[in-house]
């Protein structure tokens, strides 16, 4: 492989960022039509060991699991044996929500966009219970939802009555509002389960992950034998106010909410996935869904924010005037993920770290950036900046907390009240006004977006932060 002009300095930056936020180990792939680019690994899989990474090494993808039970949701559409705009009780009549007449209209194709109107639930830490109760990195995870952890939820049947047991209001109707929601890729896998006769695991690995090839792609490392070019996993906590980050050997995992989240992968695997994508259903010389269905995966159907929308499992991002960015990321104890596909230009690449909040946007972008030949901080997109009157400003302020844990502040910064900020822990973050109830703050020198959710009243009810939608507390 030819040296590309970018790369030095692209590595130099890599290696900053690894070195501020204390990553052990990371593997950068990028393929142009197909054929392999640049392949680079930096750091260790495991630190200690001073074991190092390669294009076979296999870590955790996290959410990008979302993309995956989409496409078999989708290959069982073009057998037939289901639509995506098929109600969810058709395959699901157990699935309650706190409204009835709700819940008959929510149809596979809102489970796969994120709308079908949930807030974030905390079913994710009983789901993976009986792994965190063995993990004692985990044990202040599970102190902090101790109400929540009565009983692991090991089922889609558990899950479905944890579901309707729960006190939660709806965003709205079906199809109105995006939140993202791990219940609903969860379910997702039950459905591919009674369609198709077979476990959600076994299906992905039959129709999916045999004819694409990818022998280093698990559910479970253990599945790999004696393998040993798997990953440690590495997280960061706290220790008397300095950020420190530590092994944390031991898998997450969740049997009822799999689908949304788990599977493990190597870069080499990854970028033979993201070809299908690329090529509308092609890889591998094999043929994994249908053309069609790789544009209904991949078309903008729901917006998240002023710049990002959601297809089936992927997010839908403008790169340029004349790019569309394909892309999902994946997050969990010892993993932060990122894929991305810009079809228009035939490349595809892939970005896998073992440690959890590692920063992948920032690495994704500069690879994007540099690849392109743009300044290495430019951003995803940008946003003029609005004036906002002092009345709507007033509004803004309070505590917004998820289901999941996550608690977000916006409070005047000054007594003047003309400059809110967002706090998130301990970062103080300024607001700038650039649409209508949307946002833009800074974070790790990447702009992101929030917008105010309203009732008709104008009262404010939550926040979009991140792709979730966080209801403000009273």
């Amino acid at each position: 492989m030819k040296m590309n002009e970018w790369e030095a300095s692209f590595e130099d930056y890599v290696q900053r960022l690894m070195d501020d936020f204390q990553v052990p180990g990371a593997v950068i792939a990028v393929a142009k039509d197909g054929e392999l680019t640049y392949e680079k690994a930096f750091g260790y899989r495991d630190r200690e060991k001073q074991a190092p990474i390669d294009l076979d090494t296999v870590f955790g993808i996290g959410s990008i699991t979302k993309s995956f039970t989409c496409m078999a949701i989708m290959q069982l559409q073009e057998e037939g044996k289901l639509s995506v705009h098929d109600p969810v009780i058709t395959y699901l009549p157990e699935f309650r929500t706190p409204d009835e007449v709700q819940t008959k209209r929510i149809t596979i194709h809102h489970f796969m966009t994120h709308t079908l109107g949930f807030p974030p639930l905390p079913s994710l830490i009983p789901a993976m219970l009986p792994s965190l109760q063995g993990d004692p990195t985990a044990q202040e995870l599970l102190q902090h939802f101790e109400a929540q952890c009565k009983h692991p939820i090991d089922t889609f049947e558990d899950l479905m009555a944890y579901i309707e047991k729960l006190p939660f209001e709806l965003l709205g109707p079906a199809g109105t509002e995006f939140s993202y929601s791990n219940e609903a890729f969860g379910l997702l896998g039950a459905i591919v389960e009674r369609v198709s006769g077979k476990t959600y695991e076994a299906y992905v690995q039959e129709h999916i992950l045999q004819p694409l090839g990818m022998k280093r792609t698990v559910f479970h490392v253990e599945e790999l034998g004696e393998d040993a070019n798997t990953t440690m996993l590495y997280t960061c906590r706290m220790n008397d106010g300095v950020r420190e980050v530590v092994r944390a050997p031991g898998w997450w995992d969740a049997p009822s909410i799999r689908a949304a989240g788990f599977l493990k992968s190597s870069a080499r695997d990854m970028l033979r996935y993201a070809d299908v994508y690329r090529t509308g259903g092609l890889s591998n010389g094999a043929r994994i869904i249908s053309g069609d269905s790789v544009s209904q995966m991949t078309a903008p159907h729901v917006r998240i924010d002023l710049s990002r929308s959601y297809g089936y499992g992927l997010g839908v991002f403008p790169f340029s005037e004349d790019y569309t960015f394909l892309t999902h990321t994946g997050g969990l104890k010892g993993m932060t993920a990122q894929m991305f596909i810009i079809p228009e230009a035939g490349v595809t690449g892939i970005l896998l770290t073992n440690m959890d909040d590692a920063p992948i946007t920032n690495l994704t972008l500069g690879l994007l950036n540099s690849m392109f030949g743009r300044p290495l901080e430019t951003q995803f997109a940008t946003f003029s900046k609005r004036e906002v009157p002092l009345d709507y400003l007033q509004q803004c302020p309070g505590t917004y907390k998820s289901g999941e844990g996550d608690v977000v502040e916006i409070r005047f910064f000054d007594e003047a009240q003309r400059q809110l900020v967002l706090v998130i822990g301990n970062d103080v973050l300024p607001l700038c006004s650039v649409g209508e109830d949307t946002f833009l703050f800074t974070r790790h020198n990447i702009d992101s977006l929030i917008r105010f959710v309203r009732y008709p009243d104008g009262e404010i009810k939550r926040l979009a932060f991140g792709s979730r939608q966080m209801p403000k507390a009273i």
